[in-house]
């Protein structure tokens, strides 16, 4: 029923949005030399403030084509490793079972629908990440003597949107180079504000947050189990099992694994409510009881469900992921899959495997966690907004960059072709690109039901 009732809001707030378009549009409000248009289903709303900040900006030329350059090859860079990235999901899909495919709400990265992207810290973020970036457009392209007709905010998009209207004529007759700035402008603010905000949650991280105990952090206690009738719940950290120390999740798997049905062992856990480590003992059950598998009839089973990283790994992810076990390149993405790994945000349990110390310890646990989420998640959706800008897919800005760069390839091995077939050489290989971009994004969701 409540599904429903969510569903009816929304369709009301369509119906209602689609009627008050309809009656501006009919009224004459909303036309393309108004200050209210449409882009697509998106209402435009236009303004000539913000010109004047923007032309201030701009005067330094010679530094925002500096910029400009530095943009182009972080874009390029961002192009090649995204895609790279697509086609090694295309071949580990074909090995995924259907269940493991994902669902189209996974493939979007809106806040709220996308179900590893809470709505408060992903519309912060992504609000700041799309202003930032199309500010950013603005600058360079009036540091190119480009037009910008207006600027302004797009109404119904993930709810609110802006955006830097540049001149269109101006633009496509501008050369190559400084189209290439302009179009790369937005990619290099939102990969730069990543890792200014990276940086910025890895010192908070490292000089304010100390695991509670070197162990195995609890994220679920089953009811009914040895583990339930311990007293374990959700936030405590088991630091050994039988004398064994359990300082990886594997170490607690094997230790568990080298128990029988109806053992009495020892067990370490460290309490959060109590602020001290319990040292006890626990009888374990059958695990064959809860699984009904026969191969596990005998096998000792405790009823826990440990954090996918220990409380000492995720800090580490947090603070230098090149630290991270595994080394960087499996720690950056143990950084960037925390969210679909369920430990980001970090609040509730997650939290209670740490201690807050120093000058930020002031703000209590929970003043500091949303401080560093917040750090987080406006790192995370910017290098998420830059990655995916950078794609060679129309109307991206990577679009347009790999059309320049294609026409500028071209020039220099057809040397007898005019403008007009470069650029139309140049257009049709973007349209390949855009395709070869979908059907590879539209593979994942195939290939593992195939």
């Amino acid at each position: 029923m409540d599904a429903w009732v969510g569903w009816a809001i929304l369709l009301a707030l369509i119906v209602g949005y689609t009627a008050f378009v309809v009656v501006l549009y009919r009224r004459g409000r909303i036309g393309p030399d108004r200050a209210l248009s449409l882009y697509g289903p998106a209402l435009m709303i236009k303004t000539q403030r913000g010109k004047g900040f923007l032309e201030r900006v701009a005067r330094f030329n010679r530094f925002w084509s500096w910029i400009g350059d530095a943009g182009i090859v972080l874009a390029a860079a961002s192009m090649v490793t995204i895609v790279a990235v697509l086609v090694l999901d295309a071949t580990v899909a074909l090995r995924e079972p259907a269940s493991s495919a994902p669902t189209p709400q996974e493939a979007l990265g809106i806040p709220g629908i996308n179900p590893f992207i809470p709505i408060g810290y992903g519309l912060i973020a992504l609000i700041l990440g799309v202003v930032l970036h199309e500010l950013m457009h603005g600058v360079i392209a009036r540091s190119q003597k480009i037009g910008v007709k207006s600027i302004g905010i797009l109404w119904l998009v993930i709810p609110v949107g802006a955006f830097v209207e540049q001149d269109d004529v101006e633009m496509n007759a501008a050369p190559r180079r400084k189209r290439a700035r302009v179009a790369a402008a937005g990619v290099f603010a939102n990969l730069v504000l990543a890792v200014i905000f990276f940086t910025l949650l890895a010192a908070v991280v490292a000089t304010s947050v100390q695991p509670t105990a070197n162990g195995v952090g609890l994220v679920q206690v089953v009811p009914g189990t040895p583990a339930a009738a311990l007293g374990l719940h959700p936030g405590d950290v088991i630091v050994s099992i039988n004398g064994t120390a359990t300082t990886t999740t594997n170490d607690l798997f094997n230790a568990l694994a080298a128990t029988h049905a109806n053992q009495t062992v020892a067990i370490s856990y460290f309490d959060p409510n109590l602020g001290h480590t319990v040292s006890t003992t626990v009888t374990l059950e059958a695990e064959s009881d809860y699984t009904h598998l026969a191969a596990d009839r005998g096998n000792g089973f405790l009823g826990v469900s440990p954090s996918f990283l220990t409380p000492s790994q995720l800090r580490t992810v947090l603070a230098n992921p090149t630290a991270a076990p595994g080394g960087p390149l499996i720690g950056a993405t143990y950084w960037v899959v925390l969210p679909i790994a369920g430990l980001e945000p970090i609040a509730g349990t997650t939290s209670s495997f740490y201690t807050i110390s120093g000058p930020l310890g002031a703000l209590g646990p929970t003043g500091f966690w949303i401080l560093a989420n917040v750090l987080y998640w406006l790192s995370w959706m910017n290098l998420l907004l830059g990655m995916s800008n950078a794609l060679p897919l129309f109307p991206l800005d990577g679009g347009l960059i790999f059309r320049d760069f294609v026409a500028s390839g071209a020039s220099r091995i057809k040397k007898g072709w005019d403008v007009a077939r470069l650029d139309a050489f140049a257009g049709r290989a973007a349209i390949a690109s855009s395709i070869a971009v979908v059907l590879l994004l539209l593979w994942q969701f195939v290939a593992p039901h195939l």
